[in-house]
């Protein structure tokens, strides 16, 4: 089934990306934690105790995050192509999935990173976390709306205007309306003084690795995985009515 395979590339992509948060996220981690526990030395407080150990942290919790989070976006993505395969041209099933995890990387990720980027432990008032949570994912579901409205919109002007420049107006759209959209959103910035300049960019660029990790690895593996069943069945796209969505198990 669909759903299977979206699952088991998410499942692919989340050991991959774990890998990758382990090689180039984990130092970030670990300096956040070590600048927090010095400023709390210097404050004379105590730090509190630690009801899950830092290694358990770091491998167990870390690989149980990661990968629940990629079966379930890989579920999430094998829908998306459901939706998308045979309305966005007569693109192939590999093309189809590369244009989804593109879509997905962006504005799932990339367009709710550039307002509320993302933070290593240590930043961040405890007391605001139920606000930041909030208009983060508030800026999440903000973005995936308008990037499917974006779609619907090319759509609608192919005809008008040809593909080329469709997609060039929904793009624009796309941009002018989550940049308004950000503006509107209340701004954070709670990294405290002092905190190392080269540690928040490591830790940033790195959380923008994974999630480049995790999106490639299953746009090319599900479209790999498809691809198969659909030639296997005779249901390739170049067998397809221009427009018509071939049928997908």
């Amino acid at each position: 089934m669909l759903l299977v395979r979206g699952m088991l590339s998410g499942l692919v992509a989340g050991l991959l990306a774990l890998v990758f948060a382990r090689i180039f996220g984990e130092p970030s981690v670990g300096a956040a934690i070590d600048f927090e526990s010095a400023e709390q030395a210097a404050r004379g407080e105590t730090p509190d105790p630690e009801l899950v150990s830092r290694g358990v942290q770091s491998t167990l919790g870390l690989a149980t995050g990661v990968l629940v989070y990629a079966v379930a976006f890989g579920g999430l993505f094998a829908l998306a192509f459901a939706v998308a395969y045979g309305r966005v041209g007569r693109l192939s099933p590999r093309a189809t999935a590369l244009l989804v995890a593109l879509g997905g990387y962006l504005a799932a990720f990339v367009v709710p990173f550039l307002k509320y980027p993302a933070n290593p432990p240590s930043i961040g008032n405890p007391d605001t976390i139920n606000e930041r949570t909030v208009v983060y994912f508030g800026m999440v579901a903000l973005s995936i709306a308008l990037a499917v409205a974006a779609t619907y919109l090319g759509r609608r002007l192919v005809s008008r205007l040809g593909a080329w420049n469709a997609a060039l107006v929904a793009g624009a759209a796309f941009i002018v309306t989550a940049a308004l959209g950000a503006l509107l959103l209340p701004t954070v910035n709670e990294v405290p003084e002092g905190f190392p300049a080269g540690v928040l960019w490591n830790f940033r660029v790195a959380s923008l690795g994974i999630q480049l990790v995790m999106w490639t690895t299953m746009g090319l593996l599900f479209g790999a995985l498809v691809h198969r069943r659909l030639a296997a069945s005779g249901r390739a796209p170049e067998q397809a009515a221009p427009g018509a969505v071939a049928p997908v198990h």
